[in-house]
C-alpha cells in the first residue's frame, strides 16, 4: 500500500468513526426530547397527574446531568471506548424495557437508567473522537460540527416522536434510539480506536457523590417549581440541599489530590463564557419546544402530527446552518461565530415573544419568522462554543471536557427554564432568554 492509499484509508476510518460517534451523540439528545410531544398520550394511558408527567419528562435529564462529571472521569480513567461500550449496554437495556412498561413506575425507572447510560456515553464519545482524530486541526473541525448535533437531536426527537405517536404508539418512539444503540455496539470494535486509560488516576468518589447528588437534587427542586410554589418545602428542601452539596463539592475539590473537576479548568474566561453560551442556547431551544408545543396543542388545538410539522422549518434552518458552521469557524474564528450565533438566536426569540403566542396571528407570519433565525443562530453558537470549550484541553482530560460541556447543555435548561418561567408568562420568558443570549454574545465578542 502506498502512502497515498494509507492516507485515504485513514481518512475513511476517521469519517466512519465520526459518523458513528456523531449518530450516538445525536441519539442521546433525541431520546431526551422524544417524550415531550407524546407526554399527554402517556398521561391518558396511565391516568397520570401533572406532577407525574413533569417527573417523567425530567427523569432522563436528572440522571444525565447529575452523572456527567463522573462519567467523564470514568472515561478518562478506564478509556473512552470501554466506557462507551458500558454506557451503550445500559442505555440499550433501558430502552428495551421502556416500551414494555405496564405502568408509570417501570417507565420512570427505565428513563432514569437511560439517563445514567447517556451520562457515561456522552463524555466517552468525545474521548474516543479525540483518539480517532489525533490532528488538532481535524479535531477542531469535528468539534465545530459536534456542537450542533445536540440541537439536531432535540429537533429530530420532537419531530419524529409526534409522527410516530400519531401513526402508531408512543411506545414505538423508543425503537429509534434502541436501533442506533445496538448498531453502535456492533460497529464500535471495528470502527473506533482504542483509548489509553489513565489507570494511575484516582476516581475522587467523594467529589463524584457530592456533585451527582447536588446537581440531581437542585435540578429536581427547580423542576417541581412548575407544580409547587417556590416557598414550599417540596421546592426549598431539595433546592437548598442540592446547593449545600455543590458548595461542599467546591471545597472538597480544592483539597482532593486528583479532583473530579479541577478548579482551574473553569477559570479560563473564554471557556466559562462558552459554557454559558451552551447553557443559554440549550435553554432557548428547549423552552421554544415546550412553550410552542403546549401552545399549539392546548390553545390552538393542533394534533401532535401538526405540531411536529410546525417545527419542520426549524429543522431545515438548523441543518443548513449546522453544515455551514465549520466553514464559518475556519474563516472567522470560534469566538466571532459564537457571538454572532447568539445574537441571531436572540433576534429569533424576540420575534417569537412579540407574535408567537398570539392566537389571532397565523403561523406563516406569526411563528415562522422566529422559527428560522433561532435554530440558525443556536446551531452556529453551539458549534463555536464547543470549539472554545475543548480548545487547549489535554487528551487525558477529553472526557472531563465532554462531561462539563454536556452538563452545561443539560443543567442549563433546567435551571434557567425554572427561573425564567417565574416572570409570569411565556412571552416574557422567551424575551428574557433573548436578552440573556444577547448579553453573553456581547461578552464573548469583547473577550480577547
Amino acid at each position: 500500500m502506498t502512502a497515498t492509499d494509507a492516507a485515504r484509508a485513514a481518512a475513511v476510518r476517521q469519517r466512519c468513526a465520526f459518523l458513528l460517534l456523531g449518530s450516538v451523540q445525536t441519539t442521546l439528545i433525541f431520546t431526551l426530547a422524544s417524550i415531550a410531544v407524546p407526554l399527554p398520550a402517556i398521561g391518558r394511558e396511565f391516568g397520570l397527574q401533572r406532577a407525574d408527567l413533569i417527573l417523567l419528562s425530567a427523569a432522563y435529564g436528572l440522571t444525565f446531568a447529575g452523572l456527567l462529571l463522573f462519567g467523564g472521569r470514568l472515561a478518562d480513567r478506564y478509556g473512552g471506548r470501554r466506557a462507551l461500550t458500558a454506557g451503550l449496554v445500559l442505555f440499550a437495556a433501558a430502552l428495551a424495557v421502556a416500551p414494555l412498561a405496564p405502568g408509570i413506575g417501570t417507565l420512570l425507572a427505565a428513563r432514569f437508567a437511560q439517563g445514567a447510560g447517556a451520562a457515561l456515553i456522552a463524555p466517552a464519545a468525545m474521548a474516543v473522537l479525540r483518539a480517532a482524530l489525533p490532528s488538532s486541526a481535524a479535531y477542531g473541525r469535528a468539534m465545530a460540527t459536534w456542537g450542533g448535533l445536540s440541537v439536531l437531536g432535540a429537533t429530530a426527537g420532537n419531530l419524529l416522536s409526534g409522527v410516530i405517536s400519531a401513526l402508531s404508539s408512543w411506545r414505538c418512539t423508543f425503537a429509534v434510539p434502541l436501533v442506533v444503540a445496538l448498531a453502535a455496539l456492533a460497529l464500535a470494535p471495528r470502527l473506533l480506536p482504542g483509548t489509553t486509560p489513565s489507570l494511575g488516576r484516582t476516581l475522587d468518589l467523594p467529589g463524584a457523590l457530592l456533585a451527582t447528588t447536588g446537581i440531581t437534587l437542585a435540578s429536581y427542586g427547580l423542576v417541581v417549581t412548575d407544580t409547587h410554589p417556590w416557598s414550599s418545602a417540596g421546592v426549598l428542601v431539595p433546592l437548598l440541599a442540592g446547593a449545600a452539596l455543590l458548595v461542599g463539592f467546591r471545597y472538597a475539590e480544592r483539597r482532593a489530590p486528583d479532583p473530579l473537576l479541577p478548579p482551574r479548568f473553569l477559570l479560563d474566561r473564554r471557556r466559562g463564557l462558552a459554557l454559558a453560551a451552551v447553557a443559554l442556547s440549550a435553554c432557548a431551544t428547549s423552552m421554544t419546544f415546550v412553550v410552542l408545543s403546549l401552545h399549539l396543542q392546548q390553545v390552538r388545538d393542533w394534533s401532535p402530527l401538526q405540531t411536529s410539522a410546525a417545527f419542520v422549518p426549524f429543522a431545515v434552518a438548523l441543518i443548513v446552518s449546522g453544515r455551514a458552521a465549520g466553514h464559518l469557524i475556519g474563516r472567522y474564528g470560534a469566538r466571532t461565530v459564537t457571538a454572532a450565533g447568539l445574537a441571531i438566536a436572540a433576534a429569533g426569540l424576540a420575534l417569537l415573544a412579540l407574535t408567537g403566542t398570539d392566537t389571532n396571528i397565523p403561523y406563516g407570519y406569526g411563528l415562522l419568522p422566529g422559527l428560522v433565525p433561532l435554530p440558525a443562530g443556536t446551531a452556529v453558537a453551539f458549534a463555536g462554543a464547543a470549539v472554545l470549550t475543548t480548545e487547549g484541553v489535554p487528551q487525558h482530560q477529553t472526557g472531563l471536557a465532554g462531561g462539563v460541556l454536556n452538563t452545561a447543555m443539560e443543567s442549563g435548561p433546567t435551571v434557567l427554564f425554572a427561573i425564567l418561567l417565574t416572570l409570569g408568562g411565556d412571552a416574557a420568558s422567551l424575551a428574557s432568554t433573548g436578552v440573556a443570549l444577547a448579553a453573553v454574545a456581547l461578552l464573548i465578542h469583547r473577550t480577547k
